[in-house]
Formats: C-alpha cells, sequence, structure tokens
C-alpha cells in the first residue's frame, strides 16, 4: 500500500512537469488529423446507416411517437450522432493507449529512471517487437472480451464495472510491461507481475474509471453538434493525459518494485575481518603480573 501511494502522488506531481504536458499533445495530433479524416469521409455515412437502422425499427418508431406526444421529439434529430460517437468511444480509447504506450511510455520511463534509478541497471528483457506484440495481442483480447460483454451492459450494475475492469487489465497489460521493458529482464519482469498482480490491477482499473469521464464530454459534443470540433479533441486530449498519469503512476511503480526485488536478491558481501596481531591479544599474566605470584 506504501508502495502504492507513494507512487501515486509522484505520478500526479510528475504529470504537471512541462515535458510530460508537451509529450501529451504529441498523440493528440495523430489523433486528431485521424479522427478529422475518418470524420470527413465516413461521418455522413455513419450517420445515414444509423438513422436508417433507426426508422426501420418498429419499436424505435413506436418511441419516437411517444417522445413527440409528450414534447420531446427534438432528441431524434441528435440520436444517431449520440450513437455513432459512443460506437467509437472504445475504438478511441483503445487507440488513445496504444499511442501513449508506442510514443509516450518510453519517454516517461526514461524520465522517471533518470531522475529517481539514475542507478538502476538496464537489462533490457523487452525488446520494441516484444513490446509491439505483447500490446497488439493484449488489445485484442481486451477488444474481444469488449465486444462479447456489450449485452451485460444493458444491466445497470455490470455496466459501471465490466468497461473499467477490462480498460484496467488492458492499461495493467501494457503500461507494466513497457515500464519494465528497459530495466528489467524476462524472469524479474515475470517475477514482479507474479508478486504485484493485483496492485497493478488496481492501478489500472482506477486508471479505467478515470478514463470513462471524458465521455461525459463525448455527450456534450453530440448535444452541442456546433461545438463537437472543440470539444472531441478536448476529450481525445484528456484521455491521453489520463493514459499519461497512468504510465507515470505504473513507471513509478513497477521501477521502485524492480529495486526492491533486485535488493532482495542481490548477494550479501560478508565483511573482510580485520587480521588481529599476536601484539594486540595479551594473556592475563601479562597484563597482571601480580596476581599468580606467591604470596
Amino acid at each position: 500500500m506504501n508502495l502504492l501511494l507513494d507512487s501515486f502522488w509522484r505520478a500526479v506531481a510528475y504529470c504537471l512537469r512541462p515535458r510530460v504536458i508537451a509529450l501529451s499533445f504529441l498523440p493528440l495530433i495523430l489523433m486528431v488529423a485521424m479522427a478529422l479524416g475518418l470524420g470527413y469521409f465516413y461521418w455522413e455515412s455513419a450517420l445515414d446507416w444509423v438513422r436508417g437502422a433507426l426508422e426501420a425499427s418498429t419499436v424505435v418508431n413506436s418511441v419516437w411517437e411517444w417522445l413527440q406526444s409528450v414534447g420531446a421529439g427534438s432528441l431524434k434529430m441528435v440520436l444517431a450522432p449520440l450513437i455513432v460517437i459512443f460506437a467509437i468511444t472504445p475504438v478511441i480509447v483503445v487507440l488513445s493507449l496504444l499511442m501513449v504506450a508506442i510514443l509516450m511510455t518510453p519517454a516517461l520511463t526514461s524520465l522517471v529512471a533518470e531522475r529517481r534509478f539514475p542507478q538502476l541497471e538496464r537489462k533490457r528483457g523487452g525488446s520494441l517487437a516484444a513490446s509491439l506484440l505483447w500490446s497488439l495481442g493484449s488489445t485484442l483480447l481486451a477488444l474481444i472480451a469488449i465486444f462479447i460483454s456489450i449485452p451485460l451492459w444493458l444491466i445497470p450494475p455490470l455496466i459501471l464495472v465490466l468497461p473499467p475492469l477490462i480498460w484496467g487489465w488492458l492499461t495493467y497489460r501494457v503500461m507494466a510491461f513497457d515500464a519494465l521493458a528497459e530495466h528489467a529482464s524476462a524472469q524479474e519482469r515475470r517475477e514482479i507481475f507474479k508478486r504485484h498482480r493485483g496492485w497493478l490491477l488496481g492501478i489500472g482499473v482506477f486508471s479505467g474509471y478515470l478514463g470513462a469521464a471524458p465521455s461525459l464530454i463525448w455527450a456534450s459534443g453530440a448535444m452541442l453538434v456546433a461545438m463537437a470540433p472543440i470539444l472531441v479533441p478536448l476529450a481525445i486530449w484528456i484521455y491521453t493525459l489520463v493514459f499519461a498519469f497512468s504510465s507515470l503512476w505504473f513507471a513509478h511503480y513497477c521501477l521502485a518494485a524492480l529495486q526492491a526485488l533486485r535488493a532482495e536478491t542481490s548477494p550479501v558481501v560478508p565483511m573482510p575481518a580485520e587480521p588481529i596481531s599476536a601484539e594486540a591479544v595479551a594473556l592475563a599474566n601479562d597484563t597482571h603480573p601480580d596476581i599468580h605470584k606467591p604470596g
């Protein structure tokens, strides 16, 4: 618990550094370019497809008639954009995570290592190719879990538990691996995962709940379509900053855990004994010559 809280506050402090804030805009630039490109080519067609699917549903038409009878028929205009935005939110989250892992996590981990652990040996137990394969494999498993669990989201308590739990698991897998890739060996990484799996998963789940906060901005972008060009990039940047904080938290925690692990396993070198000279050892007879003299 002490390690968890210490690494948390250190991550918060590091997020205020100009270098970290500047790094958080790098994935944002790529994400905004991607979002604008996809929106330019596919936004209208996506809206038309969603509207056609809604109009073809008799249940939805019945709901429209009821909404118009109570004076809320204007909701029909914003439902299609709202569905499209919420549908692409998981994709944006995953892409943000991958962007942070590729562009920011190595730089942030190096920042933590330089300032807190300059003497920590770099054993390079995870290469760039291994990190990419690990991230892509974990992301694929998370997406499968998301799509399988979507029907369970209709149960009110589970929608508050399942998505953050899946995002937390993905964040823990990606961030912890990248935080240890440069400094830990493969054996040390497995040992840290084994010892600290619960705490690392807790950091990931907490980060998952933080990542759910920008969804309010997505919803506002749907309700206020005119402000969407501002609100959508703002939401993406908040996602990126949350993941940057998560990366710093994992870096502080994992590198401190690695340092403690090496302190446990490092052999204890015995101190060399001082040579004792014969002159320093005095016999009782020599020290007290009168003790054994006859009376």
